[in-house]
């Protein structure tokens, strides 16, 4: 499980989508399953936690690259469950740490 906290235009499809697909899980574990069991333990849980308003921010940034891209959107967050924290300071990998990441995982990430 992984929400990148680099910009969204620096990932390729496969990550974009796949940070969607993740953060939509991180949401649910967060709201519907209030973080009781399965992944609610793992440290992209954890740092998230009292900050759905920074996690629903994030989703708007993926949203607007997946529409930049051509590519449909149509899984849409609860605006009104989005409290807490409007950011996200807590990083389990700074910046360069997840670009190197990136650098080193066979894909387009990085290229502008």
């Amino acid at each position: 499980m992984r929400v990148w906290d680099l910009s969204p235009n620096l990932l390729c499809h496969k990550h974009l989508l796949g940070e969607h697909r993740e953060l939509h899980g991180l949401w649910n574990i967060l709201t519907i399953h209030q973080a009781k069991g399965g992944y609610s333990k793992h440290p992209e849980t954890k740092r998230w936690v009292g900050k759905l308003a920074a996690l629903y921010k994030r989703h708007s940034l993926l949203v607007k690259e997946v529409k930049n891209r051509g590519y449909n959107h149509r899984s849409s967050l609860n605006k009104k469950m989005a409290l807490g924290r409007e950011e996200q300071d807590l990083l389990l990998n700074s910046l360069s740490e997840q670009e190197t990441i990136l650098e080193n995982k066979s894909c387009n990430c990085l290229l502008k």
